[in-house]
């Protein structure tokens, strides 16, 4: 199947897909140009191996991102409200626990939806440099090279997902990709860009605009509610249909969280336990960001491995999404 033949399912024109990788692209230039974030050593967190001696601020041209981040983020920081947020969980009906979500999902194995989503950009565009299964296979080759343990190597294949969001009613760009934060309190100024929310109506809001909003000090980072897009969805279906543990779980759903896992803000949130998330996710942020240089992976080859990787953490094969 090619991007064509998914037309109907965008809400604009045909190359939105290759615009948002484009505008994603823009993104990872600007979070590899601040630096790579200092990673902890523990059992599976030793300091990545596979980059060592890449010139990490060649990766693309900074000056043309940064027009296109600046007005990214100005949209995504004015709509990414308690609102949105809270009609976003209801529309999409993540929770599966009460079996009632309010519209019909599809029903994919994890290879299925990889496969979906590498139409999201027209393989055929000669601006293309790679599909989004070699992005994924990259992130977790990166991994299994290193020896990192099979939970985090199926946590790379699968960290992008929920960008199948795109396909599913996003309303554009800016609630998919992006950096993530939390809704519901005062939003940081270690946020990128944070003078773009002036215009978000809850920056003014009695509550939500508070140090602390809707949540209290040491409440966990786990009980915050992010900024809805790809990161957030795809927690919520590995939480709800997935054996990974509370790291892969953390990975997933904070690797887009730089403002807690690289400027330190949000820290008054957590509570014990929470450090060994922030480890986690600072241990997996190097191999999503810096493996997109590597080599193109040969898919064929590697599916097998990968199949039986996804099976063991998807016991039940056909995902809900």
């Amino acid at each position: 199947m090619t991007a064509a033949v998914l037309k109907p399912l965008f809400q604009s024109n045909p190359t939105d897909g290759y615009a948002l990788e484009e505008t994603e692209d823009a993104i990872d230039t600007v979070n590899i140009l601040k630096g790579n974030p200092l990673v902890e050593e523990s059992a599976y967190n030793d300091q990545p191996k596979f980059d060592e001696g890449k010139d990490k601020t060649t990766f693309r041209q900074y000056q043309d991102a940064c027009d296109r981040v600046k007005t990214f983020y100005r949209e995504q920081h004015e709509k990414q409200t308690v609102a949105y947020n809270a009609a976003a969980r209801r529309r999409f009906a993540i929770d599966l626990s009460d079996n009632q979500p309010t519209q019909p999902r599809d029903e994919m194995t994890i290879w299925e939806a990889m496969e979906k989503l590498n139409t999201l950009v027209d393989e055929s565009d000669p601006d293309t440099e790679l599909s989004q299964i070699q992005h994924l296979l990259q992130t977790s080759e990166a991994m299994r090279r290193d020896g990192k343990p099979r939970w985090m190597q199926v946590t790379g294949l699968v960290h992008d997902l929920g960008k199948l969001l795109y396909f599913y009613g996003a309303e554009g760009q800016w609630d998919v990709v992006g950096d993530t934060f939390p809704v519901g309190c005062a939003f940081s100024n270690k946020v990128i860009l944070p003078e773009t929310f002036s215009g978000n109506p809850d920056s003014t809001h009695p509550v939500y605009s508070t140090s602390y909003g809707i949540y209290s000090p040491g409440c966990g980072i786990e009980n915050l509610t992010m900024s809805w897009g790809h990161d957030e969805y795809m927690y919520l279906v590995c939480k709800d249909q997935s054996v990974l543990p509370r790291e892969a779980l953390a990975m997933i759903r904070y690797h887009s969280f730089y403002p807690w896992h690289r400027e330190g803000a949000y820290h008054e949130f957590m509570k014990e336990g929470d450090e060994e998330l922030l480890r986690a996710v600072r241990a997996f942020n190097p191999y999503d960001l810096y493996s997109k240089s590597d080599e193109p992976p040969n898919v064929e080859v590697l599916k097998p491995y990968y199949l039986e990787l996804i099976d063991e953490f998807f016991p039940q094969k056909v995902i809900r999404w």
